[in-house]
């Protein structure tokens, strides 16, 4: 029997009751699946870990050639925990015939609800209207954002569920992509634009980019100079898209409206960030896509990856 371990950490009730589940739905798929607790991340445990098994499930750290070269006697396939692939050396695991899949599209429909939560919350300034030490304040006067202009960078499963949850509000909707796929465009309401048309003309932009060479620090301050003074902006993608610098400078002038950052540059979001003094700012802890419902699909996908791979066949989720 093939074996499939998972060395994705977050160590909470739910998350045991998942691989429970991931456990049982692996066995119906003819593979045993372990989840070996490994936190903080430990590159020796990780590779005894992974050179035991016939794959793995990882999560955002680090992997090159010091891990692929101890694993791939056994180990030829990783599928990374979520969308991003960033921290996975492709040209190294490819030297190493280790194939690399990520779980797309698994937890999209959370992802895409978080940035629409954080883009309701801005524009309506729930920051400061909510009631706080019985301190009743009537004066917060909000945007709506029926009718609006928002903009949404990455129009991959992520961006495209958020245009689909925005159908209901009226909006015009333009999109910046490489890859630019009409078909789902023309479906959903949307325009593509390029990034300075979005920035210039959107009441709130939303990221869903992969990072790369091209995207690094891609919002910057010639973008961020661009927004009307009312917008905001949703970053769940990486935080390695943003230049910090200008848009904590953009913030502290109040050059636009507010911002709703879920992932960040350095991680954990270390305590003397500026981004604490902020308050027009909504901060969370790279956690757009917890929900059971993304977890659970994300489990079920990458046991799905790992039955296809073992029994021969092709997964459009493999890279490269």
């Amino acid at each position: 029997m093939k074996r499939l371990v998972s060395v994705f950490y977050r160590d909470f009730a739910e998350i045991q009751q998942l691989n429970d589940q991931a456990r049982k739905y692996a066995l119906s798929k003819g593979i045993e699946y372990e989840w070996i607790k490994i936190h903080p991340f430990d590159q020796e445990k990780i590779i005894a870990a992974l050179a035991d098994a016939d794959a793995g499930l990882i999560d955002c750290e680090v992997y090159d050639k010091k891990i692929f070269s101890r694993i791939n006697q056994r180990n030829h396939l990783l599928i990374r925990y979520g969308v991003g692939y960033d921290a996975v050396n492709l040209e190294d695991a490819k030297a190493y015939g280790i194939k690399v899949a990520r779980t797309q599209g698994a937890n999209a429909t959370g992802v895409a609800e978080m940035a629409l939560a954080m883009i309701l919350a801005l524009k309506r300034d729930i920051l400061h209207a909510h009631i706080q030490n019985g301190q009743w304040n009537p004066g917060c006067i909000g945007h709506e954002v029926t009718g609006s202009t928002v903009g949404i960078l990455g129009f991959g499963a992520v961006g495209r569920t958020l245009a689909r949850l925005l159908s209901g509000f009226d909006c015009k909707i333009l999109a910046y992509d490489t890859y630019q796929d009409h078909a789902a465009a023309e479906m959903l309401g949307v325009t593509f634009a390029d990034p300075e048309t979005i920035f210039r003309q959107a009441d709130a932009i939303s990221v869903h980019l992969a990072l790369n060479a091209d995207t690094d620090r891609m919002i910057n301050q010639k973008l961020l100079g661009l927004m009307k003074p009312t917008a905001v902006i949703i970053n769940t993608a990486r935080g390695g898209l943003v230049n910090d610098e200008d848009l904590l400078s953009a913030l502290k002038e109040e050059r636009i409206s507010g911002a709703g950052l879920d992932v960040f540059s350095s991680e954990p979001l270390p305590p003397q960030s500026e981004y604490h003094q902020m308050k027009n700012v909504i901060l969370t802890s790279h956690i757009a896509s917890s929900t059971m419902e993304s977890f659970g699909n994300i489990y079920t996908a990458a046991i799905d990856i790992a039955a296809n791979v073992f029994e021969g066949r092709e997964d459009p989720r493999i890279l490269g």
